[in-house]
């Protein structure tokens, strides 16, 4: 990065500072507890943001980005004579800066002319209590002594999300607050709801004390007493007028918008000196454990022990894979992105500012993409999630869209709607894919698992009317009992469906949407080329690792449900798969007649070498087919370019090439051609040229999803279309396809063309004047290169991924080690040298790799091989590809790769 750089690293490499963010009202860090069930915050540099637990509870009033320019966290010191100076001041400090680490934030404001440092520090405490805190220091840096009057402050929500909007003052009235010694606490009567209120559980709070846990002088409960009527949470009254703190008579508690606001003794700081406070906000199930959580927290030592506790547990957390190249801000920058995939786990995909269309839990592709990075990040944590999110596929391929609290547990989408995502049934089968080259664990394909059931028959074709909740979600075979299936089953199903749901054009159906989740308006005659061919090239994957488990295992035959054997239709009845209605009627007409509403319960026999043959048909007609029909040309002068078509819209015409005078290209048709196998060589290198020229930015450097087709909106294909031009799913630079596309290419050995995609995210997150973000990977970058969504994004996991499994190509196969780098030249450091540490095989490996001579990816070879000092023989694949087996791997060891 520049010299100018937004933020500076500090010497732990992945905390920093930043003096420019201070200037941006919108740009955020998270701050959260250990799992799903804890506090969650954001924090900007004006203290603004949120605290909540879930939906349903919310200390804090809920923001979105633009709230962010409203304070909600403060501390006001009132020096007579000379005015009121704050943390979050309209009035410009002298100077201001933040210092962040995973997960702390760190505010500092100078006022000189005051001669003021107030200095604010926000975590929340990694040992399970449901509470912020916030530490404020206030220093005298002036050559004469100071007497100040300070006072916190923290607006208090305590309900739900939708009272924002719904019955705000309504549900005010229900709030009852109480002036303790420690602060300020708040409940209400009962949790407002037209469709059935409920009584109300927990308190909230505000509490806080000096150094020696000495508590405040007395509080400003409510926003009348705080605020008063000519005040705001900016400018309150109390504080400007240097009001006495009141006694509040019981009536004037109830019913009233709450705030912490809690005053403190009078203080006089010699030059030098400084005095600290402490401001607990949270949440507890009732007063006295309120007081005992509050008393772990209540003196400066107490909160310095918790902050220290909580940086080791993040430190250690985002160092399970500690990547080392030449540039030392990449490296630090990649350890944000590590983390980002622990934050999806407890914030799901809502919670934080940008993301305020969620209600909490995350969707079916976001379980099995985040497990993708958590495998390598967590890998004793993932086998029983794997085999329970299995629960969530149907018998008919599709799938529940969300997934509960419990593990296992799963709903029909948040919204009521019944609708299909055709891209979900391809997932599951990466993610397992990945874990089972990782571990070597072919048993979990064996394991047993039950079908998902809700109304919802035929992939939303059809529905069951006579279905009642208490049915169950789980589906019953004719005799009433559930049917439990194997994983590899599940999988199948999902596949198998898949290849013969297709459209006019003998396409996989786009339904309600695919991973784009913009093209949502072509459900009638919409395909999806894209995904036809992740299916294909899963299709082929899944008869490799059959093969494989064949070998390794000695597995001859599986038992599957026998309803299967009609779409594996080259053991029974085959299928003419050039005949688009064949495949419908033998998927509509035979297979979902015989499976719904219940399953015969009957399961036969299957030869791995029967399987893998039908499989391989399937896939290999998917690749010849779409080769055959969708390929893309357009002539500029004497140049050609050539891609894929991506799909088909809702009056079953051809999205992509030359309409009028517009080129319409999508990247989604070319990641996919690349990374199911489906493209060649020769035509990826026209790919890839046609991608620079219709979708490289010039100025910004980064990749588009998609040109600008140049029409209002496109009813026809979905409100993608309708966003402006270079935002979301609309050509906006999103990431998680941007690096899609570098994987696709490191996979096909295009290593010097993936690296510059994945140089294009970093560049562009990096540059902080115009993407406003703190280090890490957003979900998307507009067509200003802003970066929005931050945080919570997909992309990171497969950033991940990408940099470990093929970049310093460290994976697994069939669980050994394989080393198969892919590191240009300019990923060394000054000593020829690049590492990773990781685990693997319940070892801690540090792979480093050596390489005297600089020589690109592509054209080195693995030389010479040593663990621990000794050097050790190994399998050549290719020339830079080796592998290692997993029984060498007896401890926590150092591999040293020379290459030449």
């Amino acid at each position: 990065m520049p010299p100018d750089s937004f933020y500076t690293y500090h010497p732990d490499g992945v905390s920093f500072s930043s003096s420019q963010a201070t200037a941006i009202k919108t740009i955020y860090a998270p701050l959260c507890g250990t799992d799903a069930l804890s506090i969650k915050s954001a924090i900007t540099p004006f203290l603004s943001g949120d605290i909540k637990i879930d939906k349903f509870h919310y200390l804090t009033k809920p923001a979105s980005r633009e709230d962010l320019r409203f304070p909600l966290r403060d501390f006001f010191v009132y020096i007579a004579g000379k005015g009121v100076f704050s943390l979050t001041s309209e009035s410009s400090p002298d100077s201001a800066s933040v210092d962040i680490g995973p997960l702390w934030h760190k505010l500092k404001r100078i006022y000189k002319a005051a001669g003021l440092e107030i200095i604010a520090i926000n975590f929340v405490p990694a040992t399970g209590e449901n509470v912020e805190l916030m530490q404020v220091t206030v220093k005298n840096i002036s050559k004469k002594s100071i007497t100040f009057t300070p006072t916190s402050a923290v607006a208090l929500f305590g309900r739900s999300l939708a009272n924002k909007h719904d019955h705000e003052h309504v549900t005010a009235l229900l709030n009852q607050a109480q002036q303790v010694p420690e602060g300020v606490l708040m409940q209400s009567t009962m949790a407002f709801n037209e469709e059935g209120h409920r009584p109300s559980h927990g308190v909230y709070y505000v509490y806080g004390c000096q150094d020696k846990a000495a508590g405040p002088l007395g509080s400003f409960p409510t926003v009348d007493s705080f605020y008063g009527d000519g005040g705001s949470m900016l400018r309150p009254q109390a504080v400007y007028e240097n009001q006495k703190p009141p006694r509040l008579r019981p009536a004037a508690l109830l019913g009233k918008e709450v705030v912490g606001a809690l005053r403190f003794k009078e203080t006089t700081l010699s030059p030098g000196q400084s005095q600290s406070y402490v401001v607990a906000i949270g949440i507890g199930t009732d007063e006295p454990q309120t007081r005992e959580i509050f008393n772990r927290f209540n003196t400066s030592a107490k909160f310095t022990q918790a902050l220290d506790a909580n940086k080791k547990y993040w430190l250690d957390k985002i160092s399970s894979i500690d990547f080392k190249t030449g540039d030392m801000n990449f490296n630090s920058w990649m350890r944000w992105v590590t983390l980002q995939p622990v934050l999806r786990r407890i914030f799901g995909c809502s919670f934080l500012p940008d993301h305020d269309y969620g209600k909490g839990g995350r969707g079916w592709r976001d379980i099995w993409q985040d497990l993708l990075s958590l495998i390598l990040i967590e890998p004793h944590l993932v086998r029983q999630d794997l085999i329970n999110n299995c629960a969530g596929i149907r018998i008919d391929g599709s799938n529940a869209t969300i997934i509960g609290s419990r593990p296992g547990e799963f709903l029909a989408d948040r919204n009521a709607i019944s609708r299909v995502w055709m891209d979900h049934g391809a997932w599951p089968f990466l993610t397992m894919l990945l874990y089972i080259d990782q571990s070597g664990d072919f048993d979990i394909l064996l394991q047993k698992q039950s079908y998902f059931r809700d109304p919802q028959l035929s992939r939303t074709h059809d529905k069951d009317i006579g279905w009642v909740s208490q049915y169950g979600n789980k589906l019953l075979d004719k005799k009433g009992h559930t049917y439990e299936g194997t994983i590899l089953e599940h999988l199948l199903v999902q596949h198998l469906t898949q290849f013969f749901n297709v459209g006019e054009h003998n396409i996989i159906r786009l339904e309600g949407a695919d991973w784009n989740d913009g093209l949502d308006m072509a459900a009638s005659r919409g395909e999806s080329v894209a995904f036809t061919s992740f299916y294909g090239g899963n299709l082929l994957k899944m008869a490799e690792l059959l093969e494989s488990m064949a070998t390794i295992k000695g597995t001859i035959k599986i038992r599957v449900m026998r309803e299967l054997l009609i779409l594996l239709d080259t053991l029974s009845e085959k299928v003419n798969y050039d005949d688009y209605h064949a495949k419908q009627n033998h998927l509509f007409g035979k297979y979902f007649h015989s499976v719904q509403p219940a399953l015969s319960g009957e399961t036969v026999e299957v030869t791995i070498k029967d399987l893998v043959r039908d499989l391989r048909a399937k896939g290999n007609w998917i690749f010849a087919h779409i080769r055959r029909q969708e390929k893309v040309q357009f002539k500029e002068g004497s140049k050609i370019f050539e891609w894929y078509n991506g799909y088909y819209d809702n009056q079953a015409q051809q999205v992509e090439g030359l309409h009028g005078n517009t080129v319409r290209m999508t990247l989604t048709g070319q990641v996919f051609s690349i990374m199911s196998g489906m493209a060649s060589h020769e035509e990826i290198k026209r790919i890839i040229l046609s991608v620079d020229k219709f979708l490289k930015d010039k100025e910004l450097g980064g990749y588009r999803l998609n040109t600008d087709f140049g029409v209002r909106h496109y009813l026809d294909l979905g409100r993608a279309f309708g966003f402006a031009y270079g935002t979301k799913e609309n050509g906006a630079f999103f990431s998680h396809m941007n690096v899609m596309y570098a994987t696709g290419l490191y996979q096909r050995g295009f290593a010097r063309e993936g690296f510059a995609v994945l140089q294009s995210i970093y560049r562009m997150a990096c540059d902080g004047q115009r993407s406003k973000i703190y280090p890490g990977i957003p979900e998307y970058f507009d067509a200003e290169g802003r970066g929005m969504y931050h945080y919570l994004t997909g992309s990171a996991s497969w950033l991940v991924l990408t940099q470990l499994t093929h970049v310093f190509g460290v994976r697994g196969i069939n669980g050994d080690l394989m080393l198969a780098p892919q590191l240009v030249k300019e990923e060394f450091n000054k000593k020829a040298k690049a590492s990773v540490s990781c685990q693997f095989a319940g070892k801690r490996l540090t792979v480093e790799y050596h390489n005297p001579q600089k020589i690109d990816a592509g054209k080195y070879a693995i030389k010479e091989v040593t663990i621990d000092g000794k050097t050790i023989a190994f399998k050549q694949i290719s020339q830079d590809k080796i592998c290692l087996p997993r029984t060498s791997l007896v401890k926590d060891v150092l591999i040293k790769v020379i290459l030449g």
